[in-house]
């Protein structure tokens, strides 16, 4: 009898030892390492094709300087810095280099969002007026007169909703890079685009936004704009926090995003490349401090107005633990960030009104069509997005992979490049 109690109670031990050894092995795998390791499932001297292409780039000045970092099946499989970080003194890219990631903000604000709708602070269908007053009652633009910036409006059908904005479908355009005739508006409102440094205050031009006209009916179409920047706003409003002190809380330090910043500092300067446009000769120049105005130096300076749709500057690693989290259903270092669920949903097609085929958006990203993927190398399901300044990503779930390619130069006339490394790393696999 006493025997048979022992070996009962050593069954649980050993059942409970089994069940934590499994959730520690778990957790391990899926969490990224830094040190770059071989995959037997990518050929490495097909991938090696990448280092001619963009050496020759640089070669030729078409680009100064990039980052790629490439994740396969929960690992690293490569991780390089090519060029310069400033090619004037010819210091060379860190392998670590920390990039203004600019609309790449847009997905980790829409996780803040997330995370707040899974407390139950609101339903993604709720209208944005109950949190600000001023988008309960909008209009929508009908004529426009750009003369003078005069127009007539039509009133909306019904309330912006929460999905609108993670979707970019509610009318709200973009302050200097949207359509002449909302820009126009925007900026004779005082209204900023997000991009670069504004001493103003968050909810007093969001407030001010909802007071002006919708470029057309909410949730008829896609229109790139404001969104993310008015849901950071939301962010701030329902957590009590800044968006930059809600982020740093509940993403980057579970996730331990240790280069993810709105206010980069100082001490981590020298990792910030410099950034780059092309003349009419599409000739690589320095950007001009006032040019687009927009100054590079922005990371640096100390803010309090956190742009959700533009903000950010981060390392390609960095970013990569984010899009892994997603890919391991919002699971990351032992901590259920979000809910499988709603990352499911996060990278699940939202726009009803898009043909078939088409390459859709989820909340906070594009998705790969099944069209797009009999096209291109992409799987379909595969979600991405990009930054203003040149960064830009894509997880494909089909194939475990991730992949970010980071510069520091808008326009890019041999933008070309990254469509070549996608077919070197497709072409690189065996499964």
């Amino acid at each position: 009898m006493i025997n048979k109690k022992i070996n009962l109670v050593m069954k649980r031990i050993m059942s409970c030892f089994f069940a934590i050894l499994f959730f520690a092995i778990t957790s391990f795998a899926q969490t990224l390492s830094y040190e770059v390791k071989q995959n037997k499932k990518i050929d490495v001297k097909k991938l090696a094709q990448i280092d001619v292409l963009v050496n020759d780039h640089i070669a030729k000045h078409w680009l100064n300087g990039a980052s790629i970092l490439i994740v396969k099946d929960n690992q690293v499989v490569y991780h390089k810095a090519y060029g310069y970080s400033d090619v004037n003194t010819k210091k060379a890219m860190p392998e670590n280099a920390i990039y203004r990631i600019m609309s790449q903000t847009k997905g980790i604000t829409s996780l803040a969002v997330l995370q707040l709708f899974e407390q139950g602070k609101f339903g993604l269908d709720e209208p944005i007026g109950n949190f600000i007053a001023s988008f309960k009652n909008q209009k929508v633009v009908d004529q426009v007169n750009l003369k003078d910036t005069t127009y007539t409006t039509v009133p909306a059908k019904r309330q912006v909703t929460i999905r609108d904005l993670l979707t970019h479908s509610s009318g709200i355009d973009y302050t200097d890079i949207g359509s002449p005739q909302m820009s126009a508006i925007y900026n004779k409102a005082g209204i900023p685009s997000g991009l670069g440094y504004f001493n103003a205050n968050l909810l007093e031009k969001m407030t001010a936004l909802g007071n002006l006209p919708l470029a057309h009916q909410p949730g008829e179409k896609f229109t790139y704009g404001l969104n993310s920047d008015l849901l950071g706003c939301l962010v701030e409003i329902i957590s009590g926090m800044s968006l930059e002190a809600y982020c740093q809380k509940n993403i980057f330090t579970p996730l331990c995003m240790k280069d993810t910043y709105f206010n980069v500092p100082a001490q981590k300067a020298n990792r910030m490349p410099n950034v780059y446009t092309e003349n009419e000769k599409n000739e690589v120049i320095d950007w001009a401090p006032t040019f687009r105005k927009i100054d590079p130096q922005y990371p640096l300076m100390k803010k309090t107005y956190f742009s959700g749709g533009a903000g950010l500057s981060s390392t390609a690693y960095d970013y990569a633990i984010f899009l892994q989290m997603i890919l391991n259903k919002g699971l990351y270092n032992g901590r259920q960030i979000i809910s499988p669920r709603t990352a499911e949903i996060m990278v699940s097609p939202q726009l009803e009104y898009r043909k078939p085929g088409e390459d859709n958006f989820g909340l906070g990203f594009s998705l790969t069509s099944e069209k797009s993927a009999a096209l291109n190398l992409r799987n379909a399901g595969s979600f991405s997005w990009g930054g203003y300044y040149g960064t830009s990503y894509w997880a494909d779930p089909k194939a475990k992979l991730i992949v970010l390619f980071m510069t520091q130069q808008t326009p890019n006339s041999h933008g070309v490049l990254r469509n070549n490394i996608e077919n070197i790393i497709y072409g690189s696999l065996s499964n």
